[in-house]
């Protein structure tokens, strides 16, 4: 697959970024979020040092993506759970049919 540059803004600067052919637009959208949940997260704690806001947005994110796994693998599981009851209940309407 091939690539190309794209530019995005982070924290004022410009940077250039490898991005699958296609995909400019989804890297520019994530790179507009991140650059938006930096600057929120710098005026709600005064935190100034780039650093600091890339590690406790990067942690922040890093919670959000694992709490949506859980609940993920938690509906998954509700849904597999629900999937083997209706199939067990199909089974014996099936089995209970009159046979023709």
């Amino acid at each position: 697959m091939s690539s190309q540059a794209v530019e995005i803004e982070i924290l004022g600067r410009t940077i250039k970024v490898n991005c699958p052919v296609g995909q400019e637009t989804a890297l520019r959208a994530a790179a507009a979020d991140f650059d938006s949940r930096l600057n929120e997260l710098s005026q709600r704690t005064k935190i100034s040092n780039p650093e600091q806001l890339l590690m406790f947005t990067g942690l922040n994110i890093c919670s959000e993506l694992h709490n949506e796994r859980k609940e993920f693998n938690t509906n998954a599981d509700s849904l597999s759970e629900r999937i083997g009851q209706l199939t067990e209940t199909l089974t014996e309407a099936l089995q209970n049919q009159p046979q023709r």
